[in-house]
């Protein structure tokens, strides 16, 4: 129905729960996940120049005889 007729509401106790909308429609209203959000916010931080890079340290290292 929602495919046919649109959007349908499903209530729960008198009130509106959900609502069921086409997958097509769906997809258009959340819109293609880019990541772009995450760059903007990324770069618009005023830590942006934080080192996040995980210091590293010597490993001892185990002869091999071949």
């Amino acid at each position: 129905m929602a495919h046919s007729n649109g959007p349908q509401h499903v209530t729960l106790h008198g009130r509106d729960a959900v609502v069921v909308v086409d997958a097509e429609e769906f997809k258009r209203l959340k819109g293609e996940r880019t990541g772009e959000l995450l760059i903007e916010a990324l770069q618009a931080s005023p830590h942006r120049q934080t080192e996040i890079e995980p210091p590293r340290s010597a490993m001892p290292v185990r002869t091999v005889k071949l």
